[in-house]
């Protein structure tokens, strides 16, 4: 069949032929753009900021925590995926809604991966726990990634808290990098602790493709320090 005239008229009836291909509409139509492109438009502003621990992640303070209006000005923007006030790293914000929920909401399986200190020492059968998911009090955790971490990834990677954690020297500690695809209220200290081992500091390194310890020209941001990503970074949150 031919495309439709614009004036609808009655013409004899035709054997079936191949549809003509269509002209590539000006936006692009029919070419599948990254995941980021398609779910926020260009002008759509995303800044990673380097939460400290005692910030929560909303503006205004309560009590004894900060809020983000101490570290960032810009109106308009709105959390993507929170962070506890007494965890640490990377906390996305932006103006856009769809990218948003792209974001934080856990049916689309963003990963995120946490840096976390463990009272303790894992053994294979808690590491191989953790990967298969714990059954929390709110359900089972799907499966996730852990690795173990070098011991003086802290030092040489990580600026020190303000205070410092409370451990105890008889007890030694870990580091374990952990990669979700869901974000559950406090979801990491309860899987950690529900395999024996607590949780004594966390800092979030990565959301999709942005890596906190590689945004500032490959280097890490400063404690506290904040900055826009790019169109083009933007695009590898998929």
């Amino acid at each position: 069949m031919t495309a439709p005239s614009p004036r609808p008229k009655l013409t004899r009836p035709r054997p079936a032929v191949a549809q003509p291909a269509r002209k590539a509409a000006p936006t692009g139509a029919g070419v599948r753009r990254p995941v980021a492109e398609r779910i926020a438009p260009k002008d759509a502003l995303l800044i990673c900021f380097y939460k400290p621990y005692g910030v929560l992640s909303q503006f205004t303070p309560e009590g004894k925590w900060q809020g983000l209006k101490d570290y960032i000005d810009l109106p308009g923007v709105y959390v993507a995926g929170r962070l506890d006030a007494d965890s640490e790293g990377l906390l996305l914000l932006t103006n856009d809604g769809k990218l948003q929920a792209q974001i934080a909401d856990p049916r689309f399986k963003m990963e995120k991966t946490y840096w976390v200190q463990v009272e303790g020492t894992p053994d294979v059968a808690a590491l191989e726990h953790l990967r298969a998911g714990p059954v929390l009090n709110d359900g089972p955790t799907r499966s996730c990634e852990v690795a173990v971490l070098p011991e003086d990834i802290e030092a040489r990677c990580l600026w020190p808290r303000n205070p410092p954690i409370r451990f105890r020297k008889s007890i030694p500690t870990a580091w374990l990098a952990i990669t979700l695809t869901e974000g559950r209220n406090r979801q990491v200290k309860r899987m950690c602790a529900a395999v024996g081992l607590p949780v004594l500091r966390l800092v979030r390194v990565s959301v999709g493709g942005v890596q906190l310890l590689a945004l500032n020209d490959g280097q890490p941001l400063a404690l506290g320090q904040s900055m826009p990503v790019s169109v083009e970074q933007l695009n590898r949150i998929t």
